[in-house]
């Protein structure tokens, strides 16, 4: 079977899976990017918002169904469904028309919460502007999952095509991209956020690296990554300035190495050092050019509980008191079920295998601790903030195995013939 067919494979193999959970996956934020692709997609306010509150409260149904049914006290109780449902659209619709009653009319974004919060929301247009085709033709339900599968399916695609650049054997890249789908990103990006996107064009922007740094494709490769960068700023511009700065970090690093062995930096580094270089800078002037909420905003925003509170008076002092309170918390938890450490562990070494692209790769991995560090929060869902920090066991685990492969490949058995690893 050819490597594409297997990659297809897998890839619908996933797909089909995910059958068994269409609604329910969404978080409180979704309300707000499914409403904005309702509104591009030409819907008022009014029927923005019924469609939105449709889709979210049948999830929550739908999940008080499922739970109800393996209560060992109140499976044979009558369906809360119904009920659930009938009270998520009384709330969640009379807090809308409350507001818009208001005059809290503005912006693409449905007024699901205060003003200044939405603002945070109405600057990330690209994944509700993803989402407009497929809910166009397929409903909100259907459409909404459609996204999620074909954006989670091409990060695993991604994931096998960043290690096939690296030359590591189809069977190692397969189960790349399959780790890509059985670890938390996989599950993180079927969710309807942004999540999704920024993990599928964090691994475009790797692909790019490899390409330029394996000599292949060193224009393409380098116009890739800055593709990526400028997609990554429509979707989440805080992204694209933490792999910015990761790129410009690595390139360096890279150039630095070489220069004191006595070799020129490299080409491709200093040419992935200049794109990184290039996308924090276009960031930062862009959205100081279009008003973006400020990092100080979002800090008022944590701190307040989305705005609910009044603005805090020394919010920096009390920002970094909270950093090392979860910072604390988080690693006992992690000690506690120590499977992401030992991961990132493992993808570490692997990385290490090849230290050029190494060095991109732990910097866009990276890019999840500045995710969680700029919101240190320990109840967000599923630790969904710093999952991009799970592709380094995606990208670095094959590359660890990668020798055990081809040294076996080399030792065949007793009397058995030399197979070449493909």
């Amino acid at each position: 079977m050819r490597p594409r067919t297997r990659v297809l494979l897998l890839a619908a193999l996933f797909a089909v899976l995910q059958l068994a959970n269409v609604t329910g996956r969404d978080t409180p934020d979704t309300k707000n990017y499914l409403s904005y692709a309702l509104s591009l997609g030409g819907e008022g306010k009014r029927e923005a918002a019924a469609a939105t509150v449709e889709y979210v409260c049948a999830g929550r149904a739908s999940i008080a169904h499922r739970a109800q049914n393996v209560d060992v006290v109140r499976f044979h109780a009558p369906d809360p469904a119904p009920r659930v449902l009938r009270e998520c659209r009384d709330r969640e619709l009379g807090q809308v028309r409350a507001r818009l009653a208001a005059g809290q009319t503005g912006g693409h974004t449905v007024p699901f919460m205060p003003e200044r919060f939405m603002r945070i929301f109405e600057v990330r247009p690209g994944y509700p502007a993803f989402l407009v085709p497929f809910v166009t033709l397929f409903g909100v339900t259907w459409g909404v999952w459609a996204a999620s599968v074909v954006v989670a399916c091409a990060g695993g695609v991604l994931a096998f095509l960043v290690l096939r650049t690296l030359s590591v054997p189809v069977p190692l890249a397969l189960a790349g991209q399959a780790l890509f789908y059985v670890l938390p990103c996989g599950t993180t990006a079927m969710r309807p956020m942004t999540e999704g996107l920024l993990l599928a064009l964090t691994l475009a922007a790797l692909w790019g690296c490899a390409l330029a740094l394996t000599g292949r494709r060193p224009r393409a490769g380098g116009a890739l990554a800055a593709a990526a960068l400028l997609a990554l700023f429509t979707v989440k511009h805080s992204q694209a300035l933490f792999l910015g700065l990761g790129l410009a970090g690595a390139g360096a690093a890279v150039a630095v190495r070489r220069r004191r062995r006595g070799l020129p930096p490299g080409r491709a580094a200093v040419a992935l050092t200049g794109v990184g270089c290039a996308g924090v800078l276009g960031t930062v002037l862009l959205a100081r050019l279009l008003h973006y909420p400020s990092v100080a905003e979002s800090v008022q925003d944590l701190l307040t509980g989305h705005f609910a509170r009044p603005d805090r008076e020394r919010p920096w002092a009390e920002f970094f008191q909270l950093q090392g309170n979860f910072w604390t918390e988080w690693l006992r938890r992690q000690l506690w079920e120590p499977v992401f450490l030992a991961g990132t562990a493992a993808g570490l070494w692997g990385a290490w295998r090849r230290p050029v692209f190494g060095a991109f790769l732990v910097a866009a991995a990276g890019t999840g601790f500045l995710n969680q560090a700029g919101h240190p929060d320990i109840n967000i869902w599923g630790d969904r903030l710093i999952v991009l920090a799970w592709l380094l066991p995606v990208l670095g685990v094959p590359q660890l195995l990668e020798r055990v492969v081809r040294e076996r490949a080399a030792v065949p058995a007793q009397g058995a013939p030399v197979e070449p690893v493909r």
